[in-house]
């Protein structure tokens, strides 16, 4: 009895402990982000912190900026190409990897995984020479196949998670209906597969727009994507603009994040529909 008295606080007391862990941990990962967003609305010529005064000067600046609003939309055209790219032939792969009945499939899925192991500046490096071999260094389209070498990864990771889901009866039901595999998998699969594509697509615009390395060695002076540009300018001038432009990258993964909760919500509604 007294034992079991003694392990009750030890037992309340290991959760609490825990929580305090996590919660210190995660102060101490937001705190720089934090730090970062109250500097950009500061209203003074030179980062500091705390600020004295507070504006949306910084803001203004950037998006009233020809050169910055260029490379917003060359990042966005990028992701847009990358995530093309990644979602579709991660879609395939993943498919053949869940439903496919083939040798190696192990050493498939650690190929497409490569990039996600591999050293970041190690892949940049390796696309630089063969892109300068070939003369594709400063092209838009190579770029985005470029990034979206680094982002399938995570769309196969996803989509192997939400294929493994899809009820495979259903396919053969189709099949035994007369349905051809392609209209299968076109009325069948995808359909259903629809939320957890829409999440690899959103996670695969998301690697591509963050994406500094590829884009430091493939990128010319008339094609800097943001990251780029952002890179550049730490080395002329460190102003409050470069607090502001980091702000709206914040913003930008924060709504992704956002759109992929509400997708992730409603692909486990339902699932949980099709259960009951």
């Amino acid at each position: 009895m007294a034992a079991a008295a003694l392990a009750r606080p030890r037992s309340r007391q290991t959760p609490l402990a825990l929580s305090a862990v996590v919660w210190a941990i995660s102060l101490v990962l937001i705190a720089p982000i934090a730090i970062l967003i109250i500097v950009s609305f500061s209203g003074q010529a030179y980062l500091k912190f705390p600020p004295d005064s507070f504006s949306l000067r910084w803001f203004e600046t950037f998006l009233r900026d020809a050169r910055w609003q260029e490379s917003i939309w060359l990042s966005v055209r990028i992701g847009l190409i990358a995530c093309a790219f990644a979602t579709a032939i991660g879609f395939f792969a993943a498919y053949a990897l869940v439903r496919g009945r083939f040798p190696g499939k192990t050493v498939v899925l650690s190929v497409l995984l490569t990039p996600m192991i591999i050293p970041s500046v190690v892949t940049a490096i390796a696309i630089y020479f063969m892109s300068a071999a070939v003369g594709l260094v400063g092209s838009v389209l190579w770029l985005g196949f470029c990034h979206a070498v680094v982002a399938l990864p995570v769309v196969v990771l996803i989509l192997l998670s939400t294929l493994n889901g899809v009820d495979e009866n259903l396919e053969r039901a189709a099949l035994s209906l007369g349905a051809s595999r392609t209209r299968v998998f076109t009325h069948v699969v995808a359909p259903l597969a629809a939320p957890g594509l829409a999440s690899a697509a959103l996670f695969a615009f998301l690697t591509s727009f963050d994406e500094l390395l590829i884009s430091l060695f493939l990128a010319d002076v008339r094609s800097q994507t943001l990251p780029v540009r952002i890179w550049n300018s730490l080395h002329l001038d460190v102003e409050p603009t470069i607090a502001a432009v980091n702000a709206f990258l914040i913003a930008v993964t924060g709504v992704v994040l956002a759109l992929e909760a509400v997708l992730r919500a409603r692909r486990n509604r339902h699932s949980t529909g099709r259960t009951a």
